[in-house]
C-alpha cells in the first residue's frame, strides 16, 4: 500500500469515544481489505478489526459492540468510532491493509504496526 495517514486519536475518559480516520494521499483504499491494529507501549502488535472491500466487518473479541469500522469510498478514507472505551484501549492505533492467514484470520506482526499512527489515551 502507499502512504497510509492516520488521525483522531487523544486523549479521553474512561466511557467516552473518538472517532479514528485512515486515508491516503497515493493509494485507493476502497479495493483493499483494510484494518486497525494497535500498539501499547511493551505490548506486541495487535489486530483490532477490519472491513473488506465487501464491506463485511471483523472485530476482535475485546471491542465488540464498542467499536464499529466503516468507509467512505467517495472520501477515501476508513473510520473506526470507538465507543463506551476503556483504559485498557490506550495504544498508538495503526491501519494498513489486511493480510489474510490460512485459517482466515488476519496475519499480525511488527509490520503492521509502523508507520506514524494516531495515540489514543483512556484515562480511569
Amino acid at each position: 500500500a502507499g502512504r497510509l495517514v492516520e488521525s483522531g486519536g487523544g486523549s479521553v475518559q474512561a466511557g467516552g469515544q473518538l472517532r479514528l480516520s485512515c486515508t491516503s494521499p497515493t493509494f485507493t483504499l476502497g479495493p483493499s481489505d483494510m484494518g486497525w491494529y494497535r500498539q501499547a507501549p511493551g505490548n506486541e502488535c495487535e489486530w483490532v478489526s477490519s472491513i473488506s472491500k465487501r464491506g463485511t466487518t471483523y472485530y476482535t473479541d475485546s471491542v465488540k459492540g464498542r467499536f464499529t469500522i466503516s468507509h467512505d469510498n467517495a472520501e477515501n478514507t476508513m473510520y473506526l468510532q470507538m465507543n463506551n472505551l476503556k483504559p485498557e484501549d490506550t495504544a498508538v492505533y495503526y491501519c494498513a491493509t489486511v493480510t489474510w492467514g490460512t485459517d482466515l484470520r488476519p496475519l499480525v506482526g511488527p509490520e503492521w504496526c509502523t508507520g506514524q499512527g494516531t495515540q489514543v489515551t483512556v484515562s480511569s
